[in-house]
C-alpha cells in the first residue's frame, strides 16, 4: 500500500519497491502498476526534456496572437501552456541563442577570453541586416562582440565571433548542429550563425525553449548580457544601440532574452522574467512567442503570456534544498537509515487556489543496500493534485553510507533472507 501525505507534511511515509531496472536511456523504471500508469500519463505530455505538462484541469490561456508559443515555469520545470511547439519555423536572430551558447562554452573552456581581440573579416564586415558597424580595420574585444551580437543583434559581430571560435564560418555552423543534436533539439537545422533566411535553416518552439533553458542553467555568469538595454561600440555610429527586447523597458522583472525578425519568421521573442513569490522566493518563467505581426505585438503577447502564468498558477515549495524527505531503512551499512531527498528545492506549479489538494508519495528501492554514495538515485517523489499526476521527480541519497563490518553484513544478509 502507498501511504500519502499532503505537501505541508514533510514526514512522508514511503512505499518500498523493487530495485529499478535500467532502460536504454539510462533512466530507472520501477515495475509497479501505479508507477507505470503515472509514467504513461506523463509520457503523453512530455514536450521538453525533463519538463512535463501536468495532467490536471489547467486554466485556459489567453488568446495569443502568434503562430506558435510556449510558456515554461523554469523554477518548477513545468510547461504551463503551448501551441504548435513542434511546427518548423524560421528562427531569424533567435539563431544567435545557439551562437551565444558556443561562445560562452568557448569562454568556459578558456579557448577564448573576454579581453581577447578578434579580427573582423571581409565576410563579417559585409553582412547584411542588423549590424554592430565594425570593419576590417578593427580588432574588437570578445566582450564587445558579445554585446554587439546580443544587444544590437549584429550579424557582423556574430560572424566575427563565429570565425574566432570555430576557426571558420562553416566549422562554426557544424558545431552549432552538433550542439543542437547533443541538446536533443531534433527539430533544428542550422545553416548560418546569424539567422538570415536560408533554405534548410529552421527550428521549433520546443527546441528554442530547450536551448534557452540550457543557456540559463549552464551559463548564469553571462546572462547579464541579455538585460543590457543600450550599447554602442566606440568608433562606430551611435545608431542601432537600443536592445530590441521592448519588455526590458516595460517590465523590471524581465531580464532577457532575444528577439528575431525576418519576413518569413515574423516578429519573435524569447523572453524570461523572475519575480519574488510568497513562500517560494524567486520564480522564473520563460516564454517563446513566434510569428507575430509587429515589434509591439511580440512584446504585448509575451507580456500577456508571462503575466497570465504568474497569476493563473501558484508555485508551491514542497521541500527546501537539501531537506530530508525521510530517513530510509538501510541494510548492510554503517548506519541503519539514510537521509534521502533532493539537493535543489522541490517546487511544483498548480492552478491558482488548488495547492491544498496536493498529495505527495515516495516510491523507493527496497532493500537499500550499502554502500550508498551521495547523489545516488534511490527512488521517486510523486506529486498529485487529488488523483491527477502533477510531477514525478527523482530522489537521491543526501549522505554517503559505507558498508558495515563482516558480521554486520552477515546479520543483515540473514535478516533479508528470512524476510
Amino acid at each position: 500500500m502507498i501511504a500519502s501525505s499532503t505537501f505541508s507534511a514533510p514526514t512522508i511515509t514511503a512505499h518500498s519497491i523493487p530495485p529499478p531496472t535500467k532502460q536504454k536511456n539510462g533512466r530507472c523504471l520501477h515495475p509497479t502498476r501505479l508507477n507505470l500508469n503515472l509514467r504513461r500519463l506523463l509520457g503523453c505530455a512530455l514536450l521538453l526534456p525533463g519538463i512535463a505538462l501536468a495532467q490536471v484541469a489547467t486554466p485556459e490561456a489567453p488568446e495569443i496572437a502568434a503562430r506558435n508559443y510556449l510558456l515554461v515555469d523554469v523554477t518548477a520545470n513545468q510547461i504551463l501552456s503551448a501551441k504548435d511547439v513542434d511546427a518548423p519555423i524560421e528562427p531569424a536572430s533567435l539563431t544567435k541563442l545557439m551562437s551565444a551558447y558556443l561562445v560562452f562554452d568557448a569562454l568556459r573552456s578558456k579557448k577564448i577570453t573576454l579581453e581577447q581581440r578578434l579580427p573582423v573579416s571581409e565576410r563579417a564586415w559585409k553582412m547584411p541586416g542588423s549590424r554592430m558597424f565594425i570593419d576590417p580595420k578593427m580588432q574588437v574585444p570578445v566582450d564587445d562582440l558579445i554585446k554587439g551580437m546580443i544587444v544590437q543583434s549584429g550579424n557582423d559581430a556574430t560572424v566575427a565571433l563565429a570565425e574566432g571560435v570555430g576557426g571558420s564560418y562553416e566549422d562554426f555552423v557544424r558545431l552549432m548542429n552538433e550542439q543542437a543534436k547533443a541538446l536533443g533539439m531534433s527539430g533544428t537545422s542550422y545553416r548560418n550563425p546569424e539567422g538570415l533566411t536560408e533554405a534548410g535553416h529552421h527550428t521549433t518552439a520546443r527546441d528554442l525553449a530547450t536551448l534557452a533553458l540550457q543557456l540559463m542553467r549552464e551559463f548564469p555568469q553571462y546572462m547579464h548580457y541579455y538585460a543590457i538595454k543600450d550599447y554602442h561600440y566606440q568608433g562606430t555610429p551611435p545608431s542601432n544601440s537600443k536592445n530590441r527586447n521592448a519588455l526590458l523597458f516595460r517590465d523590471p522583472t524581465v531580464d532577457g532574452l532575444k528577439t528575431g525578425y525576418t519576413n518569413a519568421a515574423g516578429y519573435c521573442l524569447v523572453a524570461t522574467a523572475q519575480r519574488d513569490m510568497p513562500n517560494v522566493g524567486a520564480r522564473r518563467l520563460l516564454s517563446v512567442v513566434l510569428g507575430t505581426s509587429s515589434d509591439n505585438t511580440r512584446a504585448n503577447e509575451s507580456q500577456k503570456l508571462l503575466n497570465w502564468g504568474y497569476t493563473a498558477y501558484d508555485a508551491v515549495k514542497l521541500f527546501d534544498a537539501g531537506q530530508g524527505m525521510e530517513q530510509a531503512p538501510l541494510w548492510k551499512g554503517s548506519k541503519a537509515t539514510i537521509k534521502i531527498g533532493r539537493e535543489a528545492s522541490t517546487v511544483v506549479t498548480v492552478p491558482a487556489g488548488s495547492s491544498g489538494k496536493l498529495v505527495t508519495r515516495i516510491e523507493r528501492q527496497d532493500p537499500l543496500i550499502a554502500p550508498i554514495a551521495v547523489g545516488q538515485q534511490v527512488g521517486n517523489l510523486q506529486v498529485l493534485l487529488g488523483e491527477d499526476p502533477v510531477a514525478e521527480l527523482p530522489i537521491f541519497a543526501l549522505e554517503a553510507v559505507e558498508q558495515s563490518g563482516f558480521f554486520g553484513r552477515a546479520w543483515d544478509a540473514l535478516r533479508l533472507w528470512l524476510r
